[in-house]
């Protein structure tokens, strides 16, 4: 299934990315899949600090190469794998965690992917926008860069 959605880049504060790690308890040698991967600091962290491996799907070729470019910087390539594509062609089975800064709509049609594809215990982290429908396993409030961000966990089942 093919949705034609544009999201608006709007880069995670290192600090909250962090906490949403700590908080979707990312271990040695799991598979985070960051959905919207940005310029790739979500997968740097994850690589780096918490030595786990990361995979980033990106729609825009800009921002794949500034995630490129960063991934060399911090000497992470061995860790993290970039995908040029859409993540709703890309298979999320692999993931261990999935993190998410996506619109709540967003979030919504990506539901049943997630739910077909991936493992239960796999955690979904999502900041801002929560899953309308699943429960949340914990929401967090984190004070940063001068305002509040939400923060929700959920498990799959």
């Amino acid at each position: 299934m093919t949705f034609n959605i544009t999201v608006p880049y709007v880069p995670t504060p290192f600090g909250v990315i962090r906490d949403m790690l700590k908080i979707a308890d990312l271990k040695e040698d799991e598979i985070l899949m960051d959905l919207g991967c940005g310029d790739g600091r979500v997968l740097v962290i994850a690589a780096k600090e918490f030595k786990a491996y990361a995979i980033g799907i990106e729609l825009r070729k800009d921002l794949v190469d500034k995630a490129i470019n960063n991934i060399k910087r911090n000497k992470v390539e061995e860790k993290v794998f970039i995908i040029n594509g859409s993540f709703f062609e890309i298979s999320l089975s692999p993931a261990n965690v999935i993190f998410l800064y996506l619109l709540t709509s967003v979030n919504e049609k990506l539901k049943p992917k997630i739910k077909a594809e991936v493992d239960k215990g796999t955690r979904i982290v999502s900041h801002d926008f929560e899953i309308t429908g699943w429960k949340p396993y914990k929401i967090e409030e984190i004070q940063e860069s001068g305002r509040t961000h939400k923060i929700y966990l959920y498990i799959k089942e």
